[in-house]
């Protein structure tokens, strides 16, 4: 589901590409280049607000479509014993919850888990 600012950006975007539709088909002779210019600006932004993944997220966690944890990644879920917890440490400016980074030294893929106090 959308957040209300990637749903506020999709429908400027689409209001973008519909006033681009407009002035291509207007008849103007300069209509028809701002509104091509006006559309290949409009459609990536567009894309990017309906694609956008969660931040955070593993290529494993996203599509699995689990509710997720503060930083991203599900909380509810352990993680795999080929991860190890890094010194690594930062506030989520989104969210606000303290991360630590998660390392496979195999791989050097990382993860993000909040922090939890115990």
């Amino acid at each position: 589901m959308l957040g209300l600012s990637r749903l506020l950006l999709a429908l400027f975007a689409a209001l973008l590409i519909g006033g681009g539709v407009l002035a291509a088909t207007s008849g103007e002779s300069g209509g028809r280049f701002a509104g091509l210019i006006l559309m290949l600006c409009a459609v990536p932004l567009f894309i990017g607000a309906i694609y956008e993944r969660a931040r955070y997220r593993s290529q494993a966690a996203d599509p699995s479509r689990t509710p997720s944890g503060p930083g991203g990644e599900p909380t509810e879920t352990p993680l795999e014993p080929r991860f190890r917890s890094t010194n690594e440490v930062f506030v989520d400016p989104t969210s606000g919850s303290v991360m630590r980074v998660y390392l496979d030294p195999a791989t050097g893929e990382r993860r993000y888990r909040e922090e939890r106090e115990a």
